[in-house]
């Protein structure tokens, strides 16, 4: 994996609230990424989001929201992004949620593990 100028970026994003029976959709495509034996993944929470309900879901002071936006990212061969998207999309069915995902071209300058 290490200096591929050919990696992709999967990015996934979803709702805090999106659930996989009573596991947060989430957490279930990180292990299942993990499982297939991808090169790693990241869930980053938002602040504030609207998707294709045109409904925004916002982190304020006072208010506390249990649908904030949620970004998976992973990065890795482009096989191996494709054949992980089938399992994204049936997990998109399991939950009926809505999101958004992508494919873009990434270059992957380090990979290494820490000690």
């Amino acid at each position: 994996m290490e200096n591929n100028p050919t990696a992709k970026l999967l990015r996934i994003f979803i709702g805090e609230s999106d659930k996989v029976g009573q596991q947060p959709l989430y957490e279930a495509l990180v292990f299942e990424a993990k499982k297939l034996g991808l090169s790693g993944a990241t869930v980053t929470r938002g602040t504030m989001g609207f998707g294709a309900n045109s409904k925004v879901h916002t982190a304020k002071l006072f208010e506390i929201s249990s649908d904030l936006p949620m970004v998976v990212e992973i990065v890795d061969t482009e096989e191996k992004i494709r054949a992980f998207t089938k399992i994204v999309e049936h997990l998109f069915e399991q939950t009926k949620s809505g999101g958004l995902v992508t494919i873009e071209k990434a270059e992957v300058i380090r990979y290494k593990a820490g000690k």
